[in-house]
């Protein structure tokens, strides 16, 4: 009689964009050694890499550590992306849209260029790497698609509305797409990250505004007291180990608030109406009150009368 030996199961799969830093690079290293086998998306693999193995101590060829060239921006490198995927892990249980930028600066200093960046990276490029993975984690009938937003992602945010628009309709779209993969047996989760000791909180992050225009005043305030708040973020390995928590989730959506600071933002935009919410925004960055700047610009050029008007527009 044949003596059958105890199954051996696969580690559990995940794919980490953004995997060679900050958040990305600590929930890599922390899933690895829980036992996923991981697959970091990265603009750099070689040196991304080399990040993990020396975070984790994984030798070269350990095969639960693994890594393939992402570009966001480029549809060539999204579509070999997930070919090296499969090729390495097939299915993956799980997809994390980790990576992301942003970009500093009122609505009227921020280049388009810069809006069409920001939202190719943070938004078109995780649709178009969830579009190439889709099919064959349907076809498994398992997974979940986890996508990182943030405080802009609750609320508008003012000098970064760039970010916090892309970060909106991020969470829009995972809505969305929430409701279309549940029948397939997968799930999506928003985690709404808070402050944590990233680049995206350092000088890093592209400032494009006019500290000497109109918004001078919302600039100043809103970097002293960012640089207050900067001091009390948070490590990002404790975001890895709440992203690990919030993996085995099996509801077809959640969303979940990652950070204190984060949890009381998410809370006070479900109890308090927009009108409080939006003052209390205001409060907390020292943003000046409505019609206080007025006396403080040049006066705009005059524009024509309504008879004018009429006269001009027929």
């Amino acid at each position: 009689m044949d003596v059958v030996g105890p199954a051996v199961h696969e580690p559990r799969s995940v794919v980490i964009t953004g995997a060679s830093r900050g958040l990305g690079l600590a929930s890599a290293a922390h899933l690895y050694e829980l036992g996923w086998r991981v697959v970091g998306a990265m603009r750099s693999p070689a040196v991304g890499l080399e990040r993990l193995r020396a975070a984790t101590g994984a030798a070269g060829d350990d095969p639960r550590l693994l890594a393939v060239r992402l570009d966001l921006n480029d549809p060539e490198s999204i579509a070999a992306a997930a070919k090296g995927i499969h090729q390495q892990v097939g299915a993956p249980d799980v997809l994390v849209h980790n990576a992301g930028i942003a970009v500093a600066g009122c609505v009227e200093d921020v280049p388009i260029s810069a809006w069409e960046q920001v939202f190719s990276t943070n938004l078109f490029g995780p649709v178009a790497l969830t579009k190439a993975l889709l099919p064959s984690m349907r076809a498994a009938g398992r997974g979940r698609i986890v996508v990182l937003s943030s405080a802009g992602g609750i609320a508008g945010m003012p000098s970064v509305s760039t970010y916090s628009a892309a970060k909106g309709a991020l969470e829009r779209w995972a809505e969305a797409l929430a409701y279309e993969v549940a029948p397939f047996g997968l799930g999506v989760t928003i985690l709404v990250a808070g402050l944590f000791k990233t680049d995206i909180l350092t000088d890093q992050t592209p400032h494009h505004g006019d500290l000497g225009g109109p918004y001078a005043a919302h600039y100043a305030e809103i970097e002293r007291r960012g640089l207050f708040m900067v001091r009390l973020a948070s490590r990002p390995e404790r975001f890895a180990r709440a992203l690990a928590w919030a993996l085995d989730e099996r509801a077809p959506f959640a969303r979940r608030a990652v950070g204190l600071d984060a949890r009381l933002l998410l809370l006070a935009s479900r109890v308090l109406p927009v009108r409080v919410l939006r003052g209390v925004i205001r409060l907390a960055l020292g943003l000046p009150r409505r019609g206080t700047l007025r006396e403080r610009q040049a006066s705009p050029t005059p524009v024509a009368s309504r008879s004018d008007a009429s006269r001009q527009y027929g």
